[in-house]
């Protein structure tokens, strides 16, 4: 069994989620930046974690989203099966027909005794569990929220209109013209 991405990228963007919601709703462009996820695998996993109402989304100017509950009432379980990442070292997918014909092979109760504990420790361990161990390494979190703007304080430089001809064709219609 291993986790993909997908569940990794999810608990990640979540714990800076939690990380910074006090200053309001965070962008995903935000996280995006400094997680080193794509925008657009970042709007994937959220619209999942949305429908599970584990987070609420704020749209307009000053949007972004927020923790749907508290921290510590998350679980990385949670998380990870709202992306639908399967969390299933058995060879069958948990459907007991391992060999094909519907029989079971030798060791998957021990592959779905392996899956039970999964669950439970991915269930024992909290966002706020995260969150702390991330305050306890000392991150640090910005006061203001990341934002770009368009805004440059360099000089907007309008290019010179030049009334030429902008063609061979032209510039020889301009000389018989005159």
């Amino acid at each position: 069994m291993r986790l993909t991405t997908k569940g990794r990228f999810a608990v990640t963007a979540m714990i800076d989620l939690a990380l910074r919601q006090s200053n309001g709703p965070v962008t995903l462009a935000a996280i995006s930046q400094r997680q080193q996820i794509s925008l657009s695998y970042l709007e994937q996993l959220f619209g999942k974690l949305r429908r599970h109402e584990l987070v609420e989304s704020t749209r307009g100017p000053g949007g972004g989203y927020t923790l749907a509950r508290k921290a510590a009432e998350i679980t990385v379980a949670d998380i990870i099966l709202s992306v639908d990442e399967p969390i299933d070292a058995t060879q069958c997918g948990g459907k007991e027909n391992c060999l094909g014909d519907g029989g079971r092979c030798m060791t998957h109760e021990l592959w779905a005794s392996l899956n039970t504990r999964m669950v439970e420790f991915l269930d024992s361990v909290t966002l706020q569990k995260l969150v702390d161990e991330q305050l306890a390494k000392g991150i640090t979190i910005e006061d203001k929220p990341m934002v770009k703007r368009a805004i440059s304080s360099a000089p907007v430089v309008k290019p010179v209109r030049v009334n030429a001809p902008n063609s061979v064709f032209a510039l020889g219609n301009a000389f018989s013209k005159s």
